[in-house]
């Protein structure tokens, strides 16, 4: 009986020190490389202003059609999910 209980306690060990543990050192790992790389990414991204200029350069003519669409909200959200998009698919495990 004593040797049922030893095995099973052997296997579960194993599987905590092989599986749970390991990933969460990998995952650990690639969470403090993700943390270090943001700000430095954010630094090279142009500023807002770059945007807003742009918006400002569009003829009120235009903007008559462009407004029922919300496009002023939409763009800079579109933007940032596709950069958001870019940053998470070059995560190894999950891109």
């Amino acid at each position: 009986m004593f040797g049922i209980l030893l095995s099973a306690l052997n296997a579960i060990t194993a599987f905590v020190l092989q599986k749970v543990v390991m990933k969460f050192v990998i995952f650990a790992a690639l969470l403090a490389v993700v943390a270090g790389f943001i700000p430095f990414v954010v630094q090279l991204l142009p500023t807002t202003t770059a945007l807003s200029q742009a918006f400002a350069a569009i003829p009120n003519w235009i903007w008559y059609w462009l407004q029922p669409f919300k496009l002023s909200f939409g763009i800079p959200l579109v933007l940032s999910a596709y950069a958001t998009r870019f940053i998470i698919r070059r995560i190894p495990v999950i891109g």
